[in-house]
């Protein structure tokens, strides 16, 4: 039955024809795209990541007492308390699992991890959180995530980790809230089944998120006007999850779809990608070559293939309002889709800064745990330092503090090439591909490490990456090519003639590499795969070698000028 259509969290950040497509019962069968085994480990890890918040949590809030089941953690009604912690086995059935909540919310126990919440039939929903804590006259929502929520600065509402009561919230001198709206559309879904069981706090909507760093609870305000246009997050959610389940419904029964396929980046990871590539190609359909907006509105105007966008005279009027590529790089990207061109020339001349002396840098990191791994690479006039591969790296398992060590190595490194560059009067340049990576973590880096020994400033830092010294491809690429096929440098690298030597390189590879490289999860460390991350860096700055050699004495002859297509 239609009304039988059950939705999560998951839903409102989720692509609509994914939903679509979940939800069609003809579709069942279909064969999907093979699990990433780097997303699984990221799954597995933020498990891990709450397992241990829970342990913490329960040894300092409240500890099982000995009257207590010892398989639902449940104790008898008449010793339930606001002190009571009770744990919802996660290996019961989805029944199970409600049922058991369900009886620790009427008997009021005070904290309820790994709750599975009643269904509201009525609305489409379904779910759980990992923490429900008992307030004044109802329950929170606690969200466990595995990302940092809040940056430097100041303006977020915080308590210790240990305080789970929002009342308590104050506002933090020393931390601002990064910006994570699926963490508030979590809890405002959440927000609403414990509306529909009768459980949520009658006179406000707070939920707390509790990050990678474990240092705080931070808190939302779900009704406050924080959104774009000044909407509450409620609003938001309740807007996109109304048109999700509209969506859904429509799959489950049938009838027309309310969402066709479109190229998104979250295509990228979908388990339903093979199916729709195959539909947007037999179509031949604008949203390969254009996404988001752009592609949508140029199939209200008609134009819904790459064929028709590639004949668009670009001196004409722009049939709509771009929001990403202009309307002439739009029409090039087109008509070098239908050539099979990766690459072409946006400008007649291409160029690139060159030095006497270069180095090529890349940076290896472990989500947002640290950078533990610098990469050089050294060519041009000898300056009395060896040429070649340099590695700066930590092989403790991060955090560590022996990452100070490996930066302040490479930055003593870097720091003496340049000035014995200076002292011959030559002209030193250092590239790498993407600079928000490398900046990001030479900033981080500098801040986490103030005072270890060779560790620079802040302020040393930002006059390197401030200077003309520091180059980045990517840019150099952005501005002078149009690439139909995206712009990452395992696509691009290739143009110019390179190929990385280990077949599965790619930024997902290495953190598995790096797990069995330090021994993550009580393992034994793997020599091999250390050589394994050392070989796939080296191959990593040798491609935005070979591809700034290409860019100044081939790319001119091999890639065709965007007008002469």
């Amino acid at each position: 039955m239609v009304d039988e259509v059950l939705l999560d969290a998951g839903v409102v950040t989720r692509c609509r024809r994914r939903v679509h497509l979940d939800n069609d019962p003809t579709m069942a069968g279909t064969p999907l795209a093979p699990p990433d085994p780097s997303a699984e480990q990221r799954i597995a890890d933020a498990e891990a990541h709450r397992a241990d918040i829970a342990e913490r949590l329960q040894a300092a809030i409240a500890p099982v007492g000995d009257d207590e089941d010892p398989v639902t953690g449940l104790g008898p009604a008449e010793d339930s308390s606001a002190a009571t912690w009770t744990v919802i086995p996660a290996e019961l059935s989805p029944a199970e699992r409600a049922g058991l909540t369900l009886t620790a919310l009427e008997e009021g126990v005070g904290y309820i991890w790994g709750g599975l919440l009643p269904r509201d039939r009525e609305a489409g929903r379904r779910g759980g959180i990992q923490l429900l804590v008992r307030s004044v006259d109802g329950y929170v929502p606690v969200l466990v995530v595995r990302h940092r929520i809040t940056d430097p600065g100041e303006g977020a509402r915080t308590t210790e980790l240990t305080d789970l009561d929002p009342a308590n919230a104050s506002t933090d001198p020393d931390r601002k809230v990064r910006s994570h709206p699926r963490d508030q559309l979590r809890l405002a879904h959440t927000y609403r089944l414990l509306q529909a069981a009768g459980f949520a706090e009658p006179d406000r909507a707070v939920g707390g998120v509790i990050g990678l760093d474990a240092d705080v609870v931070l808190w939302h305000d779900l009704e406050a006007g924080t959104w774009p246009g000044g909407r509450t997050a409620l609003q938001e959610y309740d807007s996109r999850f109304a048109d999700r389940l509209a969506v859904a419904r429509a799959a489950a029964a049938g009838e027309e779809p309310l969402a066709e396929p479109s190229r998104v980046l979250e295509c990228k990871g979908c388990p339903w990608w093979p199916t729709c590539e195959a539909e947007l190609t037999r179509v031949r359909d604008v949203s390969l070559v254009v996404r988001g907006e752009d592609a949508m509105e140029l199939r209200r105007a008609g134009i819904a293939t790459v064929d028709k966008l590639a004949a668009l005279d670009i001196h004409d009027e722009p049939p709509i309002q771009w929001t990403g590529v202009s309307f002439s790089d739009a029409v090039s990207l087109a008509k070098a889709w239908l050539a099979d061109l990766t690459m072409v020339r946006r400008v007649p001349d291409v160029t690139v800064p060159r030095g006497d002396v270069e180095v090529d840098i890349d940076m290896e990191s472990f989500g947002d745990s640290g950078a533990y791994l610098w990469g050089c690479l050294l060519t041009g006039a000898d300056v009395g330092v060896a040429r070649g591969y340099h590695a700066f790296a930590t092989w403790e398992p991060l955090p560590t503090d022996d990452e100070a060590r490996s930066f302040a190595a490479f930055w003593a490194w870097l720091t003496d090439v340049r000035e014995r560059t200076a002292a011959a009067g030559l002209q030193f340049r250092a590239y790498c591909y993407n600079a928000l990576a490398e900046n990001r973590w030479l900033y981080a880096s500098a801040e986490r490490f103030s005072g270890f020994r060779g560790v620079p400033t802040t302020a040393d830092v930002r006059a390197f990456v401030d200077s003309d010294e520091w180059v980045d491809l990517f840019r150099s690429v952005s501005d002078q090519f149009l690439c139909s096929h995206g712009k990452g440098l395992k696509v691009v690298a290739p143009v110019a003639g390179f190929a990385w030597r280990d077949a599965e390189a790619g930024g997902e590879a290495s953190m598995r590499w790096y797990r069995d490289a330090v021994g993550m999860d009580d393992a034994e460390p793997d020599v091999a795969q250390r050589a394994r991350l050392l070989q796939y860096n080296e191959d990593d700055v040798l491609a935005t070698h070979a591809l700034r050699v290409w860019i100044s004495e081939r790319a001119m002859t091999e890639v065709p000028f965007m007008e002469d297509l």
